[in-house]
C-alpha cells in the first residue's frame, strides 16, 4: 500500500471492541426492556437531553444523551434507552409507538436524524452513525447494516406523511 492510500483509507474498525460493545448493548437494552430480544438495536444519541433527564440520572456534564435504540417492525415500535458512552448503566426506557404518536420523519438538515413528536410539547431526534470515533461521548460500534435496516423501517413503516 502506498503512502497516499495510507492516508486516505479512513479509520481502521476494531470490530473486536465493536462486537464487544454490541453484546453491553444488548444485555443493558434487555435488563429494562421486557422481551428485548424481539428488537433490533442501534447506538444512537439525542441532543433533546431534558426529555431523559439524562444529568440528573447519570449525573453527566455532557449535552448529548447516549441512546440504545430498539425497534420492532411488527408492533410498529421504537424504545429509546438513555446510556452513558462506557455502556457502563443505562435509565428508563421511553416507547415510542407508531399508533400513538403525532408525527415522525428523517430530518437531513442541519443534521441526519430521525425526528420523533410523541405529542404537541416535545420532540426526540436520533442521530446515528456508521460508528462513532470520540469514546469519551459515543459508543465505539460498527453498525452498517442495523443503520440501514432502522432507516428502512423508519422511512417505509414508521415515519408519518
Amino acid at each position: 500500500m502506498g503512502f497516499f492510500s495510507k492516508l486516505f483509507k479512513g479509520p481502521e474498525i476494531d470490530m473486536a471492541k465493536s462486537d464487544a460493545n454490541a453484546k453491553k448493548m444488548r444485555a443493558l437494552f434487555n435488563q429494562v426492556v421486557e422481551d428485548g430480544d424481539r428488537y433490533q438495536l442501534i447506538f444512537g444519541y439525542t441532543e433533546d437531553v431534558s426529555r431523559f433527564n439524562y444529568g440528573f440520572v447519570h449525573g453527566s456534564k455532557t449535552k448529548i444523551g447516549n441512546l440504545i435504540v430498539g425497534w420492532n417492525e411488527a408492533d410498529e415500535t421504537i424504545v429509546a434507552v438513555p446510556t452513558v458512552p462506557d455502556l457502563s448503566g443505562c435509565g428508563d426506557p421511553t416507547y415510542y409507538r407508531r399508533s400513538q404518536i403525532l408525527k415522525a420523519y428523517r430530518n437531513k438538515y442541519p443534521t441526519d436524524a430521525f425526528v420523533i413528536y410523541p405529542d404537541k410539547k416535545g420532540y426526540i431526534a436520533i442521530n446515528a452513525y456508521d460508528w462513532l470515533e470520540d469514546e469519551s461521548l459515543y459508543v465505539y460500534v460498527s453498525q452498517d447494516k442495523e443503520l440501514a435496516a432502522f432507516t428502512d423501517f423508519f422511512l417505509h413503516r414508521f415515519a408519518t406523511k
